[in-house]
C-alpha cells in the first residue's frame, strides 16, 4: 500500500510516518517544503530519523506548486493520503494572513485536484479543534455549530466545507481530523508546553496568557497516531465525515506547568498577561465518535505523557 504523508517533517507527520513504517507492507512517501515558521533544523533532524527506515521515501515539494504536485501524484499513484501540511499557529494568523490562504486553502485545493485526477482511494486531512471557537456547550461534538474566530481556524473550516463539496461531486472519500492540542516528543517550539520547557533551558521569561485561565484538551502524540493508524482500514458510511481526535480530559494550563515543573527542575520567571484576541478560552472535545469507530480507549494519562516529553527534552535540548 502506498501512503502519502504531506508535512512529513512536521510534528504529527513525523510521528505518523514512524508509526506506519513499523508495518513493512506500507510504502510511506513524505513531502514537505521546510517552511521556516519554526526551526527548519528541527524538521531536518526529524527527516534524518525517517530516512534511516528503508520503506520511506522523501521528496521536497511545496503543495502550492500545482504542476509539481500533479506530476508527483501521476508518477507515484497513491492509495491513501494523510494531508498534514499546513501553516500552523493561531496568533501568527493575525500577523501574516496571506500564508494561511496560500498554504491552507489554495494548497489544499491543489491536493484535492491532484487526488481527483489520480483517483486516490481515501484522503485524511487535518482540521482543528479551533473551528469550534468559544463555546458554552461541552464536550464539543462534531455536529455542533462552528464559530471560527481567527484566520487559522477559518481556513480549517473552509477546508471542511470544500471537502464536503468535493466528495459529493468528485467521488472522493475524505475524512476530516479535528485535532485537539497534540503534545509530546519532537514537539513544535511554538506550542505552549515546548515554550515553557525551552524557557527553562534559556532561563527566560514565559508569558502566561489570560493569566493562566485557559483550559485545553491535550492529546498525547502516540495516542493520536495510533488512532490514525486504526482509521486506515475502517469502513466509512459517508464519503465525507469528520472526527474529533482528543482525550476528552481538559486541564487548566497552570496545572500542566506544575507537571512540567515536577519533571524539569529549572526555574522559570512567569509573566502573566491578558487574553490574546485570537485565542480560544477552552477546548474540551467529545471522543465518543472516534472511540466507536476505532475502539481505541487507552489514552495516555497526562502525567505519563508529560514525563515522557520532559525526558526527551532533557536529552535533546540538554536541559
Amino acid at each position: 500500500m502506498k501512503i502519502l504523508i504531506t508535512g512529513a517533517c512536521g510534528f504529527i507527520g513525523y510521528h505518523l510516518s514512524k508509526k506506519l513504517l513499523l508495518n513493512k507492507k506500507y510504502k510511506i512517501f513524505g513531502i514537505d517544503n521546510f517552511d521556516n515558521y519554526y526551526s527548519v533544523k528541527l524538521k531536518k533532524k526529524r527527516l534524518t530519523n525517517l530516512k534511516k527506515i528503508k520503506n520511506f521515501s522523501f521528496t521536497k515539494i511545496d503543495i502550492k506548486n500545482i504542476k509539481l504536485l500533479d506530476n508527483y501524484f501521476n508518477k507515484k499513484k497513491f492509495d491513501i493520503i494523510f494531508h498534514l501540511a499546513a501553516q500552523a499557529g493561531v496568533r501568527y494568523s493575525i500577523k501574516n494572513p496571506k500564508k494561511y490562504v496560500d498554504n491552507n486553502i489554495l494548497g489544499f485545493f491543489n491536493l484535492l485536484e491532484a487526488s481527483k485526477k489520480n483517483k486516490v482511494k481515501k484522503i485524511f486531512y487535518a482540521s482543528s479543534s479551533s473551528v469550534y471557537g468559544d463555546s458554552n456547550s461541552f464536550p464539543l461534538k462534531e455536529d455542533q455549530l462552528l464559530r471560527a474566530k481567527n484566520l487559522y481556524s477559518l481556513s480549517k473550516e473552509f477546508n471542511e466545507n470544500l471537502s464536503a463539496v468535493y466528495s459529493k461531486f468528485n467521488n472522493l472519500n475524505l475524512i476530516g481530523l479535528r485535532f485537539f492540542t497534540a503534545y509530546g516528543e519532537w514537539g513544535r517550539p511554538d506550542m505552549m508546553m515546548m515554550k515553557y520547557i525551552l524557557a527553562k533551558k534559556t532561563k527566560s521569561k514565559f508569558y502566561l496568557y489570560n493569566y493562566g485561565n485557559h483550559s485545553r484538551d491535550f492529546t498525547y502524540i502516540d495516542d493520536l497516531t495510533s488512532i490514525l493508524k486504526k482509521m486506515i482500514f475502517v469502513k466509512y458510511k459517508k464519503k465525507h465525515d469528520i472526527f474529533n481526535i482528543c482525550s476528552s480530559k481538559p486541564i487548566r494550563i497552570t496545572n500542566v506547568l506544575k507537571l512540567i515543573d515536577k519533571y524539569l527542575n529549572n526555574k522559570v520567571i512567569i509573566k502573566k498577561v491578558s487574553l490574546q484576541q485570537a485565542d480560544v478560552l477552552k477546548t474540551f472535545g467529545s471522543n465518543s465518535k472516534i472511540i466507536k469507530l476505532t475502539k481505541f480507549k487507552k489514552f495516555t494519562p497526562l502525567n505519563v505523557g508529560i514525563k515522557n516529553f520532559c525526558n526527551w527534552a532533557k536529552e535533546f535540548y540538554k536541559i
